[in-house]
């Protein structure tokens, strides 16, 4: 990795997952697009490749751009794949949330540091077939990056909640109302619907992963708030994605090492399948995450 004066650090790549309203990324210069094939089929969209300060940055909205990709429909596995392919050391997602506690207003800002999976029909690895992994995840937040992000979004003036559970839902419909008080007894702060398999296939993927979770509405058990609509989310949405795309560009100015990362070791010791049992497919499939450990035992 080049380096300068100062001990500053040029070129870290930062993968940024876009969600709901975020759609492009913020000023970058040299940009192109790129389209990346993997062995899950094809991203959301294109990847936007660009500089911003000493950062490569790498820019992939979720949901594709206009939108036409609901939670549930959305390709976790091939999203991951291509930014890891591309070279991303560090990945950060964008998400719209509600909020289940009051003090935690339409507009503030979460960096979750634990997630509650309630999905019910998504792929959540990349270990499917011909080799099995079992990567930790008791602690799923990068403490580096979050730290980092919470700094940055903080550097713009946000209202900033440092900790707190995103519970994920399948969607795409909202929650009922007795869902949302169940979640709500549970002491979670956010609800969404895209942050998990994102956050595991991270793992998997050895890619330090945080979440900056953009509140936009109290979900429907505040009695005293109008009923969850598309409307009134996409109004706070505006809000939220200037300030989402003020904190990328603050938080490109200082990235922490992502070599320090346990997650960068993720799959040192989770490959449970013997080298020489894993079928001809899955090293075709899997390489791209593999081949250093099957190599490193061979030798």
């Amino acid at each position: 990795m080049a380096r300068v004066s100062a001990g500053l650090v040029v070129n870290r790549v930062l993968g940024v997952i876009g969600g709901s309203g975020i759609y492009d990324p913020p000023g970058l210069e040299r940009v192109e697009s790129l389209r990346v094939d993997t062995p899950f089929g094809e991203p959301s969209d294109a990847i936007v490749r660009g500089v911003l300060g000493t950062t490569t940055l790498l820019f992939l909205p979720r949901h594709g751009r206009g939108h036409p990709i609901p939670p549930h429909a959305i390709n976790y596995r091939a999203n991951i794949c291509a930014l890891k392919k591309l070279g991303a050391e560090q990945v950060v997602s964008l998400s719209a949330v509600g909020s289940m506690q009051e003090h935690i207003h339409p507009g503030d800002v979460v960096i979750v540091d634990q997630y509650c999976d309630l999905t019910k029909r998504r792929i959540s690895t990349f270990f499917e077939r011909g080799a099995a992994a079992h990567v930790g995840f008791s602690d799923p937040v990068d403490a580096a990056l979050a730290d980092a992000l919470a700094l940055a979004a903080e550097r713009t003036g946000a209202r900033v909640h440092r900790g707190g559970t995103y519970v994920c839902i399948e969607g795409p419909q909202f929650s009922t109302r007795a869902e949302s008080l169940i979640y709500r007894s549970w002491g979670v702060s956010v609800i969404g619907m895209t942050a998990l398999p994102e956050a595991k296939l991270a793992r998997e993927a050895e890619l330090p992963y945080a979440t900056l979770a953009l509140a936009t509405d109290y979900d429907c058990w505040h009695q005293s708030a109008e009923p969850v609509t598309v409307e009134a989310v996409v109004a706070v949405l505006k809000q939220n994605s200037t300030l989402a795309r003020q904190t990328i560009a603050e938080l490109a100015k200082a990235l922490p090492d992502p070599a320090l990362s346990p997650a960068s070791r993720a799959l040192e010791n989770a490959l449970i399948t013997a080298p020489g049992s894993i079928t001809a497919e899955a090293r075709a499939e899997l390489g791209w995450l593999i081949d250093r450990y099957l190599e490193k035992g061979a030798a």
